[in-house]
């Protein structure tokens, strides 16, 4: 019987034991994931936060924080991160600490929820060209409010307030933005009820958390990866002329060098940095790379066919590969352009103050002029055998041949016929063309 109540017990002990784990993991199984969203808005950021929220969704997570800091960016990339939170299962809740300007106020519409911190700021998101900084056409810029119009009402938020954060013509006065201005919220103009932006003033995430009955949750911090930073960094807008202008004068600078060094690398290197970091960023696909490696194939065939056709063909290929690269095939016609222009600078540079000729081309293109200066004749001039006596060894009329000390060379008489046997001398020698005249020998007569 003791042992019976014994093993009884033990049992319970043990059934006890198992059952203890199976709360707190339950509990902990409740994640919540943080996402940074800083610096400035582009197309490789779209990348990182698109693995961040997938790895969310795998994970079950129960919502999504992303951290904002921003002074926004390029409408293009803002708008495939609007998408991508639409599209995004878990809630995504918008912490602003401590800027949502621009491009990071239209993502910031796309949450959820919004908390800001007390120094927070959401607005100011007038579209702008991107390299010059002066506000876009007026159809861009209508799309553009279209755009913060639909990403307020898509959360149940006023678009007045949206509308004004990118049409300067709206005039708000009681909130600073009076006509010919910009609309910026602060935190406490953004909790208002009446206006509706905000879900409260936060001084952490944390408090977020306990908002919104997460405490207990799992909090899972996400980093940019070593390939998402250099894909940021790549796909900026201002590093892709950059760079493409560092591989086209790499490539001219290799063409006035003896053999293969530092300029070639340079433009190497520039160019598999373009294409790592647009694949890796998500804007190119392989079939660019592969058309780029085809380009490249066909202009080194150039060296050893003739007619120039693989050559331009595979320019072409090369100039088409990156614009279709880019996303944005305008902007990155406009780099293109920008790369041939500091490409060509340097060209002009380099030969008209060093004086440089091109080392590479040379053993495709005659470079010499080809004068008798140079040392070039088209045929051999002997003009060392004006003055000289021979002995015409056929009828010249006017052509025909001389011997002359054993030469048997082809002339032509100086208009008369001259007879086989007879003396004549040169007195003229152009390049093929010997010219002879006949003459007497002593004790000859005519």
């Amino acid at each position: 019987m003791r042992k019976m109540i014994g093993k009884f017990l033990l049992f319970i002990l043990v059934l006890s034991a198992i059952s203890i784990p199976f709360t707190p993991t339950e509990a902990a199984a409740e994640k919540v994931y943080h996402v940074k969203l800083n610096k400035e808005v582009e197309k490789g950021l779209h990348a990182y936060l698109k693995r961040s929220f997938n790895e969310a969704e795998e994970a079950g997570a129960k919502a999504i924080i992303l951290e904002i800091n921003t002074n926004g960016g390029f409408v293009d990339a803002a708008g495939e991160i609007g998408k991508l939170m639409d599209e995004t299962d878990p809630d995504i809740i918008a912490y602003i600490n401590h800027k949502a300007i621009s491009a990071g106020a239209y993502i910031a519409l796309h949450a959820d929820k919004i908390y800001m911190s007390p120094n927070g700021k959401i607005g100011a998101a007038q579209a702008v060209e991107g390299t010059t900084g002066n506000a876009v056409d007026v159809k861009a810029h209508s799309l553009w409010v279209a755009e913060m119009i639909s990403a307020a009402e898509s959360h149940n938020r006023n678009p007045k307030f949206a509308e004004a954060m990118a049409e300067p013509s709206i005039d708000m006065p009681e909130y600073r933005a009076g006509e010919g201005q910009l609309l910026t919220l602060t935190a406490s103009e953004a909790a208002d009820p009446e206006v509706g932006y905000s879900e409260g003033t936060v001084s952490s995430v944390q408090e977020i958390l306990q908002l919104n009955g997460l405490e207990n949750a799992e909090i899972v911090q996400t980093q940019v990866t070593f390939t998402e930073g250099i894909a940021r960094f790549v796909t900026h807008p201002i590093v892709v002329p950059i760079l493409l202008s560092i591989a086209g004068l790499g490539l001219v600078l290799e063409l006035y060098s003896p053999g293969f060094g530092v300029p070639g690398t340079m433009a190497i290197s520039a160019l598999l940095l373009f294409f790592f970091g647009h694949l890796i960023a998500g804007l190119a696909g392989y079939e660019t790379l592969i058309l780029f490696i085809i380009g490249v194939v066909l202009v080194i065939l150039e060296f050893f066919l003739a007619g120039g056709i693989a050559g331009v063909l595979g320019a072409v290929a090369i100039v088409v590969s990156i614009i279709l690269a880019g996303g944005n095939p305008m902007y990155m016609a406009y780099s293109v352009l920008i790369a041939i222009a500091v490409a060509v600078s340097g060209m002009v540079i380099i030969m008209k103050f060093f004086g440089r000729k091109l080392h590479l081309l040379n053993k495709v293109v005659l470079m010499d002029s080809t004068d008798t200066e140079s040392g070039y004749v088209s045929n051999v001039n002997r003009v060392e055998l004006l003055g000289k006596k021979a002995i015409a060894i056929t009828p010249l009329r006017p052509s025909g041949t001389i011997d002359m000390e054993g030469e048997r060379i082809d002339v032509v008489s100086q208009g008369s016929y001259i007879d086989r046997g007879k003396h004549v001398i040169i007195v003229k020698v152009e390049g093929s063309r010997i010219v002879v005249r006949e003459v007497e020998e002593k004790g000859e007569s005519k």
